[in-house]
């Protein structure tokens, strides 16, 4: 108890209660729809976790952000995704752990826990956004020639994916609505997934719970935001 206690510190009962029900939600509908595989269930939940600490600007967050992608790429490698699994183990991972150490680098007031917000500069999220395009349509090509299902969907993915990914190594709060909008693209490709097999349509819940929970996260980023600078 003393343990969840010291890694849930600062975490105020509303956000225990969104980290719990997301984790019913997936739970629950792995074996509702009869895809209890035991790899999808620990990558969705590690995803969740990873998520709640990362709205809250908590290093630990990224450092699940990590063992999630590893997770992830290989259930979309399950599926012929080899879109998702490229982005989340070549691009998604490595990021990731350049983001723990910029975290690290950078906690708010000396605060593990915490880090120091960011503001970028509109040509910063211009060239972001720009870098994410060239990306997106290089690897359109290499898709194409590796056979990934639903190819234009997993190209969106990719640009989305690399915004996000980016966005949050540069501690941006706009890094939560990166992750939002890739995770509605993600539930669109399982959604097309989950025509060919029920057992899919888990991966869609989960990314409706990761799509509520970025929601979250971009708001509390902004109010982490605002109390940062009046303290500051």
């Amino acid at each position: 108890m003393r343990f969840f206690r010291a890694i849930f510190k600062g975490f105020a009962p509303a956000e225990i209660c969104l980290w719990l029900a997301s984790l019913a939600l997936i739970v629950g509908s792995a074996f509702l729809f009869g895809s209890a595989d035991v790899l999808y269930v620990v990558a969705a939940l590690i995803g969740a976790t990873a998520l709640i600490f990362v709205s809250k600007g908590n290093v630990l967050g990224q450092v699940l952000t990590v063992v999630f992608s590893v997770f992830y790429g290989v259930i979309s490698f399950s599926f012929c995704y080899y879109g998702e699994m490229i982005t989340y183990l070549g691009m998604t991972a490595p990021i990731a752990v350049a983001s723990v150490v910029t975290w690290l680098k950078n906690p708010y007031k000396g605060k593990k826990n915490e880090v120091t917000v960011n503001r970028l500069s509109l040509r910063e999220y211009a060239l972001i956004f720009l870098a994410g395009i060239v990306i997106s349509v290089a690897f359109y090509f290499i898709l194409r020639a590796l056979g990934t299902a639903n190819l234009i969907v997993s190209t969106v993915s990719v640009l989305t994916s690399f915004m996000a990914v980016w966005l949050t190594m540069r501690r941006s709060a706009l890094y939560a609505l990166a992750y939002a909008m890739n995770d509605v693209v993600l539930i669109v490709l399982w959604t097309l997934a989950a025509l060919e097999s029920v057992g899919y349509v888990s991966m869609v819940v989960c990314f409706f719970v990761f799509f509520v929970n970025d929601v979250y996260g971009f708001f509390n980023w902004r109010r982490l935001r605002r109390r940062q600078q009046a303290e500051g």
